[in-house]
């Protein structure tokens, strides 16, 4: 609670008049002791206690009556941020996120989160006096002190934005500020609490609650979520590009809200370097993941474009963008001595129908010596390697590089980024190992983009490798041993098949399996140079080096800064920005996380779901005390009134001996 003028709390000393007078007045009376006295006090002896409750109950309310009339002259406020704490503040840090899951609407589709979550701020400041207000906003993460509460809603660093956040990066920034200021602060940390963005698992959580804790001060942190209902909303992600012979291949996905429920067929449009085309897409169920190939012209080695649906509850998350360059060839290279599997490792590699495609096959020794700047691909068919060939394996998978180890025959307990072959298993005699359980959604081996599968069930071994090492399995054995692994590294991927395309070992050398695991992993490689063309909002990539000059090209007249998704030229690179994916993911930051990552702090959740129609954070209680008041104020008078004689039992007797 907080006082508008606190100055006129100097009057509740006028509370102790009714008790100085009082004290005053048994002052002016003697007491003489009187011998016929004593038979009248003796008599009321017993009423005496009563007598004397009900005096001091009359003092109390008057006293408290006038307390209450000074703290209704006062205008004290209660504010859901600032607690009932005691004392002005001098500072407040306003921590604010301005990702763009913060434009989501409310139900009634009028105000995002951000436009409410800055109204209730802005009219809370303006009933607390006159605090310093420092702002450190999630895109540029910058302390900026605001003269004035009336421009939060109009300066640019609490504008909309396609960023997202990262709030213990944001809370360093305000321990920081507040550790040259002096008095009583507070931070306010405004935020929808999206779990991707609190990052409850990030280990700088210690050094934030470290940072606070070692202020002069602890400050109080309020963490203002604006929840309840909100519109109903679909979002389109751009997952990947990869640049074909003929054209382009978007990977997308649309995801909607729990509460939309059965099929819809959503409208998409496609422009591309100014051709428009519109389509409609069936959504069967909450997510839907598909490719959309995009023919380009030969006249056009680069462009750019983007895709969008209808308007929603949010309009950050409706378009994706895109852009591309000339058609690179993808260029494999095999690392095994010559035999029958690395040929047919350069069969799947490479098949003669398949345009752009090249492979090498190279002896172990000569790997070191060998360029992999231009490569998508390497399949790995000999020892794993150790020394110079580890290192330059590791760079190339640090780089978005895609490598494939196969076994061979002799394993000298060789390890490769904490990934080993067991040791060469043979089936029994008259039977194979047989792959019966693999992803059909994701991996090398999923099902195609019109459902069919893939024939991964005719895969027989007599002679397999299991990989030990702590990679996502994507397909097993009959028996659940593994088959094909995948680990991220970096930007590439390291995958391991437990079988070699020799006929000694395994039918793998044959189309079915061997040829689309190839390829796709193939075509990942190759996304690292497409990659170029694509960056995320707040990304080093998105943003201009040293000497080139920032143009959006989409569209003039929208914005032209570091926060906002589009096709910008970057000097000479032509760079599609969109926002990042995690601010598409719904999941919220729970209470026991927030206990968790704030542990020791003064913190307190405030949760304005449901409160839409209070249009500030402040209330204002002074209309209380005033019926406080008169409550005091009826109670003194009804205490003063004369008690009602009582009929002594005598004069009933007369009365009844008259009649």
């Amino acid at each position: 609670m907080t006082f508008l003028s606190p100055i006129l709390l100097w009057f509740l000393a006028a509370a102790s008049v009714p008790v100085i007078i009082h004290l005053l007045n048994k002052r002016r009376h003697k007491t003489l002791q009187w011998a016929a006295m004593q038979f009248l006090l003796k008599a009321t002896r017993e009423s005496r206690g009563k007598k004397k409750l009900r005096h001091i109950l009359i003092l109390t309310c008057r006293a408290l009556g006038i307390a209450a009339l000074a703290f209704a002259a006062a205008r004290p406020i209660v504010s859901g941020l600032l607690g009932w704490g005691a004392g002005t503040i001098d500072t407040v840090v306003l921590v604010l996120d301005r990702s763009a899951s913060m434009e989501l609407r409310s139900a009634d589709g009028q105000k995002a989160k951000r436009e409410i979550i800055l109204g209730k701020i802005r009219d809370a400041m303006s009933n607390i006096g006159d605090p310093r207000l420092v702002i450190i906003d999630s895109a540029t993460g910058k302390p900026q002190e605001i003269s004035s509460p009336d421009v939060l809603t109009e300066i640019s660093t609490t504008s909309a934005t396609d960023s997202a956040a990262n709030i213990p990066t944001l809370l360093t920034a305000a321990a920081e500020v507040l550790g040259s200021s002096t008095g009583r602060a507070e931070i306010w940390l405004a935020s929808d609490l999206q779990r991707s963005n609190w990052r409850p698992d990030d280990e700088r959580w210690a050094a934030v609650r470290a940072n606070l804790q070692s202020l002069p001060e602890k400050p109080a942190i309020r963490v203002l979520s604006i929840g309840g209902d909100a519109a109903t909303n679909i979002s389109l992600r751009l997952l990947g590009t990869r640049r074909t012979i003929d054209g382009l291949m978007l990977d997308l996905e649309i995801l909607r809200t729990k509460d939309n429920r059965g099929s819809i067929n959503l409208p998409v449009t496609t422009q591309i370097n100014g051709a428009s085309q519109n389509e409609l897409i069936t959504l069967p169920s909450q997510s839907l993941r598909f490719q959309k190939s995009i023919t380009i012209k030969q006249e056009d080695e680069s462009g750019y474009g983007w895709l969008t649906i209808p308007a929603d509850g949010n309009p950050r998350d409706n378009s994706v963008f895109f852009a591309y360059g000339p058609a690179r060839p993808m260029k494999s290279l095999i690392v095994s001595p010559s035999n029958e599997a690395a040929d047919y490792l350069a069969l799947a590699a490479a098949p003669p129908d398949f345009e752009k495609r090249s492979v090498t096959r190279i002896d172990p020794a000569e790997f070191a010596a060998v360029s992999t700047s231009d490569l998508s691909m390497i399949l790995w068919a000999a020892p794993l390697p150790v020394g110079e060939n580890a290192k330059t394996l590791q760079n190339f998978l640090s780089s978005g590089g895609q490598v494939v180890l196969l076994p061979v025959a002799k394993s000298e307990n060789e390890s490769f980024l904490d990934t080993q072959w067991e040791t060469v298993s043979l089936a029994e005699a008259g039977k194979f190992f047989i792959l019966r359980d693999w992803d059909h959604v994701d991996g090398p081996l999923r099902d195609g983009a019109d459902g069919a599968p893939i024939p991964a069930d005719r895969l027989r071994a007599i002679k397999r490798a299991i990989p030990k090492s702590n990679a996502t399995v994507l397909a097993k054995w009959e028996d659940g041993e593994p088959f094909i692994t995948r680990k991220i590294i970096d930007k590439g991927i390291l995958w391991t098949l437990g079988s070699t395309p020799d006929y000694t070992w395994s039918n793998l050398g044959d189309a079915d399996v061997l040829l689309p695991a190839v390829q796709r992993i193939l075509e990942l490689g190759a996304e690292r140079f497409d990659a170029s063309f694509l960056a995320e909002v707040g990304s080093d990539a998105a943003n201009p080096i040293a000497g080139e000059i920032r143009t959006r090209v989409d569209d003039d007249s929208k914005d032209n800064n570091d926060h906002v998704a589009g096709i910008f030229r970057l000097g000479n690179r032509l760079t599609a920005v969109n926002r990042p994916l995690a601010e598409d993911e719904p999941e919220i930051t729970s209470k026991e996380n927030l206990d968790i990552m704030l542990e020791g702090t003064d913190y307190r959740l405030l949760d304005q779901a449901g409160q839409a129609s209070d249009p500030s954070l402040s209330t204002h209680i002074w209309r209380a005390f005033l019926v406080a008041v008169l409550f005091f104020l009826i109670s003194e008078a009804l205490l003063c009134l004369p008690k009602k004689p009582s009929v002594t039992p005598t004069l009933q007797r007369s009365a009844s001996g008259a009649s």
